[in-house]
């Protein structure tokens, strides 16, 4: 586990994802670091299905010694058909490293209703930090509206203020349910619920080569030479498609933007979602000229630090032993 404990100061969070390469990194990131409580992990289907992201949320629980539980959620978009992304994952969803054997299973609870059960119990206190399709915060929201004004923020890593990644247009996150995405972006327009948004735009400034990689496996130990070992593994799509010598880490800018916001540089826009069935379905439309006249939805990331991103991310995965 990692040597620094949660504090009494802690800001309690909960992780919504579909690990998944970069969602994996994500949880190792906040439950090394005791500015953030994590109070349970919710997964999802995308880039793998249900039963294998829940699996692995066990797996990285397992690696650490981890305690929070962990909740399943939805298996499926709310409208279209479900996409996945073992081309870049593979089939695990996890390919590259030893997998642990969970010796713990997951907790019964729909991760909609833990989200909400969780939001009324500590009204203003919880940030949710989606690193997947929105399905299961969408669900909650639908289910028991009077959460979005008690969810202290959200911080999705998804979609993209320029090209896509799944189309030419959309981020696959994004794409994987666009109706959920324009649920949680309506909500936040007309309830005020604080949005912060990771898009392709700012996660692609952020490699993990192949100095940065040495730099986990460096440290000497069984979590260093995991994310080491994983990164290795997810690189080989982004040097085939981009021609990129590391994969972009996406998610974990939703945890590290709690712990040093300093090292991004966000602005307030109007982001509108494609529900078409047309090339441009899924896509996250920035009112950038603010053309629209209509108030910003969202605080859209649009710069980071990368080296210094990849040194918190370092430090806190070596706090592991």
């Amino acid at each position: 586990m990692p040597s620094s404990p949660v504090t009494s100061s802690s800001r309690p969070v909960i992780l919504d994802g579909d690990p998944g390469h970069d969602d994996a990194v994500n949880i190792l990131l906040a439950c090394s670091s005791p500015e953030l409580d994590v109070l349970g992990v919710t997964t999802t289907y995308g880039n793998v299905g249900l039963e294998r992201t829940t699996h692995n949320a066990l797996v990285v629980r397992e690696l650490i010694g981890g305690d929070f539980p962990v909740y399943p959620g939805a298996d499926r978009p709310l409208v279209v058909p479900r996409l996945s992304a073992e081309a870049v994952h593979g089939e695990s969803g996890l390919d590259g490293p030893h997998l642990p054997t969970p010796t713990r299973g997951a907790e019964a609870l729909h991760a909609a209703q833990f989200i909400i059960d969780t939001v009324r119990a500590r009204p203003g206190e919880v940030t949710l930090l989606p690193t997947g399709p929105l399905t299961n915060l969408a669900l909650a929201l639908r289910l028991a509206p009077d959460i979005a004004t008690l969810i202290r923020e959200v911080v999705w890593m998804g979609g993209s203020l320029e090209a896509g990644n799944w189309s030419p247009s959309a981020e696959f996150n994004a794409l994987c349910d666009p109706h959920a995405a324009q649920i949680v972006f309506e909500t936040a327009a007309e309830t005020g619920l604080k949005l912060t948004m990771f898009g392709l735009n700012v996660t692609h400034q952020a490699i993990a080569d192949s100095r940065r990689v040495a730099a986990f496996r460096a440290l000497g130990t069984p979590v260093g030479e995991f994310t080491a070992v994983l990164l290795e593994f997810f690189a080989e799509h982004h040097r085939e498609r981009y021609g990129w010598d590391g994969g972009a880490l996406h998610d974990p800018m939703t945890a590290a933007y709690l712990l040093a916001p300093e090292l991004f540089e966000v602005r307030p826009l109007l982001v509108d979602i494609d529900i078409s069935a047309g090339p441009s379905a899924g896509r996250t439309i920035g009112d950038v000229w603010r053309v629209t006249g209509r108030p910003p939805n969202v605080d859209a990331a649009l710069k980071v630090d990368a080296d210094g991103f990849f040194a918190l991310l370092t430090e806190r995965i070596g706090r592991y032993r």
